[in-house]
């Protein structure tokens, strides 16, 4: 079992931002896999924690392009929350460089933020990039 197992609740159905939250959840299972490796890699996590934030930048900016194309009523409040994520996962990574180890606790941030993230936050914006339609 892995440790966030995709399931189909976090399916939004707009291809591209599914792709990208699925690579999100592999990603993170790739961490944390690494991470409780009984040698793990610190280059290894190093990647990964770089790709982590490389892909979840560009994701936020898919999707914050799109709100701003369509005219996304709840943008300010969703880019407040992508800011968030980025300045904690920033500290997350400097840490790492920095020499502090990911623990448990970055894991979960992460699991739970990103569950929170695409079930709650992004499920909000679907009624109205579907009735511009966006899939």
């Amino acid at each position: 079992m892995s440790f966030m197992p995709w399931s189909e609740q976090f399916v939004l159905g707009i291809e591209s931002i599914d792709r990208q939250h699925r690579w999100l959840v592999d990603a993170t299972n790739r961490l944390h896999d690494e991470v409780q490796s009984p040698s793990p890699c610190h280059a290894t996590i190093g990647e990964i924690l770089d790709g982590l934030m490389d892909y979840t930048m560009n994701h936020f900016i898919v999707e914050e392009e799109l709100f701003t194309r369509l005219g996304y009523p709840h943008s300010v409040a969703h880019k407040a929350e992508h800011d968030g994520f980025t300045q904690r996962a920033m500290q997350l990574l400097t840490g790492f460089e920095n020499g502090e180890a990911v623990g448990l606790d970055a894991l979960a941030f992460l699991k739970d933020w990103l569950a929170h993230h695409i079930l709650c936050v992004d499920r909000a914006y679907v009624p109205f990039l579907a009735s511009r339609g966006v899939t």
